[in-house]
Order: structure tokens, then C-alpha cells, then sequence
């Protein structure tokens, strides 16, 4: 019995990294399945064109599949960029001679408009690769070149499924709806006779180089995994609209879609809870010292999860309630938790926009003796004047941290400084934030200036 499923990818290479094996073999691994592949092509590309491309013979290709399905093996496969007859020949042959589970992308044109099957290719990929399919893939406009139809609305795109199914043989089509105008992105699935939609909200964004490729990788990848084919289609479904949400701004043209932000938000925001506890323990265990600089209003730390994937105060861990003294020492009242702490949150998210490296703040006390005590540390400082604030900020809840934040940074010029102090108005106490790239090290740096600043007051 093997330790974990294998999918195998038989498409092309993409340079860029967005799309093709590239895209694939992410997706298989944030999927829970060991990752192989079967070059077809080899595409100079990045997010605007595709320069130039190499066909990898026939043979070879067919040799790399041999090579892995007969010592590994293969639980499930998807094909990709196939490129010209020759190959989908090649690759159907294979696939019909060792048996397994195959999804079909059927690659036609690329992002930038580029042709990645030749016209020749489609007649073949219909008459001996897709019967051989477990599930198809087409978005609106390989499906309508498949049904040979016109898809304007779900209707259409249920009627394509239908009679590409029933005309080549195949187990399940999926039509894609991203291509389809509606306030959602519907996938239509035509599957032993009925019909399954799946719904996402459609989101905005040039930036979905690879999705196709993504999309049909993770229904391998959950057929691998033994998922019935309506669950997988539902999981890829889910990855997916992630990729998408979290798409990546690289490149001038078309950006890549994100499958690791399917693994990576839950694991950040795992590791990101335990980094606020540890801060708070070590604050905890230096609470005698720590309590000398906690302000009336109380003080929060928190941290955010990594960029790209910060983007709300729900993104950020801090203390429920607020820390405060007591009895010598400090009051913590309960564990971290997301979205608790909306003023720590805008803090450290407009530090972030400057570098995203700052993912940690917290709000101390105001003195003289702190910000003496800063000094001494050696660490470096900006500051804001609330009286300057405009007055469309101060009538927004929220705004003055905002503001006076971006207020100070800019002022600094040379990145997020370790201390802001807000030296605050009329009604309001003023406080020091304290940031870093850890909610470890903004609580090293607390303990070190109430340390400085109680010698300094006893001076």
C-alpha cells in the first residue's frame, strides 16, 4: 500500500511558472498527493506572451510516463498542453494501454492568445483521447470548439456538457463558468446523466494565468485520493476561487493564480496563533517590568499572517479584550484570537503596506522616560501630531491610527520605524507603538524599554 496518493501531469512547460507542469505539480502537492510529471513541451513564456515553442518528441514523452507508471505508478493523471497530433496520439495510446483515471485539459489557446494545439491535434484529441477521459475540462470556448455549439448562458454550457459526453464516450464534463457572464462563477457538470453546478463569487482580476491548469490538477488530485468525482470537482472548486482570490501581481500581463494560498492561509494562521502566545508569555514572564508601561486605555500586540495573504483586520491575531495591570504584574484575558483588536489590526496592516517584512505591533504607554528610553536602545522612531490630523479623518472611526501611521512612516522615509509615538490631543492618552517583524521581537523590544524607562524614572 502506498504511504500517499500519485497524480502524474502530462502538459508543458511553462517558464513563468503560472501554468502548466509548473502550476500542476503545486497543485498536487497543497492537494496531499505526490506530484509527477510528463514533459509534452518546452514554452519560453512569462505573464504577457509565449516566445517560442519546443515539442518534445513523441517517444520521450511516452518514455517518461512508462518510467513512472511502472515503478511508482500512477492513481490518477491529467493532461494539459498536448501541442500536435503526434503527441495526443502517443499519450492516448499509453494511457488506454495502462488503464488509469485521466482528467483532460483540453489546452487550446493560451492566456495571451497563443495556440497551444494545433488545428490538426483536435480531431485527434476528440477521436482518441477524450473517450478515454474520466472527466473533461473545457472552459466556454474549448467547449463550444468540443460541442461545436454556441454558449452564451448556463443552458448552453449544459447542453455543450451534454453532448460532448454523449457524443465522444467520456465519463463527466465540466464546463467551466469563468468565461460565462453572471455575478457567479458557475462550473456545470454533466455526470451519469445529471447535471451538478458549482458555485463561487466571481471575482475580479486579470491575474488567472493557469487556473485551467490548477483547476483540472486538483479533480486529479482528489480522484487520487479516492474522492467519488462530484467531491472532487467540489474540492478543485474550492482551491481554485482561493487560487484566484489570492492571485499574484507579477509580471505586466496576465499574473499566475495562487494554489498554495489553499495550504498556506490555515498554516499561517496556525503558526501565526502560536507566535502571539509565545509573545504574550514572554510578556507574561516579565510582567512586573511590563506593567510599568501599560497605558489607561490598556495595550494589545497582535501579528498578521503573511503577505500576500493579509488583507483585513480578520487576518490578525491579537488578545481579545486588553491587557492590563494588576497587582504588580499584568492581565491577560484570554488567548489570541483573529479580528479581536481592530486598532492593533490598522497598525500593523498600514505598516505592512509599507513592508510587508512588519507583521507585529503593539500599543504601550507614553513618557518621557519611554521615549528616553527608546533612544538609549537605539531603536529607531517617527512620530505624529493628532493636531494635524484633517478633519474627514477624525469624523472616520478608526482613522486616526491610520492616518497618523502612514503620517509617521512617511515622515521616516526609510521603511516602518521600531517606534511610533502618537503624542495624542484634548481627551485622548498618548502611546508608543512598538512594531517588528514578529510579535516575539515587539515584545523583546517592550521588556528592554520598561526596563530602560523604570531605571531612567528612578533616577
Amino acid at each position: 500500500m502506498k504511504i500517499i496518493p500519485t497524480a502524474l501531469t502530462i502538459a508543458g512547460s511553462d517558464s513563468g511558472g503560472g501554468a502548466g507542469i509548473q502550476a500542476d505539480l503545486k497543485t498536487f502537492a497543497v492537494m496531499g498527493v505526490h506530484g509527477m510529471s510528463a514533459i509534452t513541451s518546452i514554452t519560453a513564456q512569462n505573464t504577457r506572451e509565449v516566445r517560442t515553442i519546443h515539442d518534445v518528441p513523441p517517444e520521450v514523452v511516452v518514455a517518461q510516463i512508462e518510467a513512472v507508471a511502472d515503478d511508482i505508478g500512477v492513481d490518477a493523471a491529467k493532461t494539459g498542453m498536448l501541442s500536435n497530433s503526434s503527441i495526443v496520439s502517443a499519450v492516448a495510446k499509453t494511457i488506454e494501454r495502462y488503464g488509469f483515471p485521466l482528467v483532460v485539459d483540453p489546452v487550446i489557446v493560451a492566456k495571451s492568445g497563443a495556440r497551444l494545439l494545433r488545428e490538426e491535434a483536435v480531431k485527434e484529441l476528440l477521436k482518441s483521447l477524450i473517450p478515454l477521459a474520466k472527466v473533461v475540462t473545457p472552459n466556454r470556448f474549448e467547449a463550444e470548439v468540443l460541442s461545436n455549439t454556441r454558449i452564451t448562458n448556463l443552458s448552453d454550457a449544459k447542453r455543450a456538457a451534454q453532448i460532448i459526453v454523449e457524443d465522444y464516450s467520456c465519463e463527466a464534463v465540466v464546463v467551466k463558468g469563468g468565461h460565462i457572464e453572471g455575478e457567479h462563477s458557475v462550473d456545470i457538470m454533466y455526470y451519469r446523466g445529471a447535471f451538478h453546478e458549482f458555485k463561487a463569487p466571481r471575482i475580479i482580476t486579470k491575474n488567472t494565468h493557469g487556473t485551467g491548469c490548477s483547476f483540472s490538477a486538483a479533480i486529479a488530485a482528489g480522484i487520487a485520493k479516492g474522492k467519488d468525482l462530484v467531491d472532487a470537482v467540489k474540492a478543485a472548486k474550492e482551491l481554485i476561487t482561493m487560487s484566484i482570490e489570492y492571485s499574484l501581481e507579477l509580471g505586466g500581463g496576465h499574473g499566475p493564480v495562487n494554489p498554495v494560498a489553499y495550504i498556506m492561509i490555515p498554516a499561517e494562521r496556525y503558526r501565526v496563533l502560536n507566535e502571539v502566545e509565545a509573545a504574550i508569555a514572554y510578556l507574561s514572564n516579565n510582567g512586573e517590568l511590563v506593567s510599568e508601561v501599560v497605558p489607561e486605555v490598556g495595550m494589545n500586540i497582535g501579528m498578521a499572517i503573511e503577505s500576500p495573504y493579509a488583507r483585513t483586520p480578520l487576518d490578525v491575531a491579537a488578545v481579545p479584550g486588553r491587557i492590563s495591570r494588576y497587582r504588580g504584574t499584568i492581565l491577560v484575558p484570554g488567548k489570541p484570537e483573529y479580528g479581536v483588536s481592530r486598532h492593533i489590526a490598522v497598525a500593523i496592516l498600514t505598516a505592512m503596506s509599507f513592508d510587508n517584512r512588519i507583521r507585529a505591533s503593539a500599543n504601550i504607554a507614553y513618557s518621557k522616560y519611554i521615549e528616553e528610553a527608546v533612544k538609549i536602545l537605539n531603536l529607531t522612531t517617527s512620530s505624529f501630531d493628532r493636531r494635524l490630523e484633517p478633519s474627514e479623518v477624525k469624523r472616520v472611526e478608526g482613522g486616526t491610527t491610520k492616518w497618523g501611521i502612514t503620517h509617521a512612516i512617511k515622515v521616516f522615509r526609510r521603511g516602518v520605524p521600531d517606534v511610533i509615538f502618537d503624542y495624542g490631543e484634548h481627551g485622548k492618552e498618548p502611546l508608543t507603538f512598538v512594531f517588528g517583524e514578529t510579535a516575539s521581537s515587539v515584545a523583546k523590544k517592550i521588556v528592554n524599554i520598561a526596563r530602560e524607562s523604570k531605571y531612567l524614572a528612578s533616577k
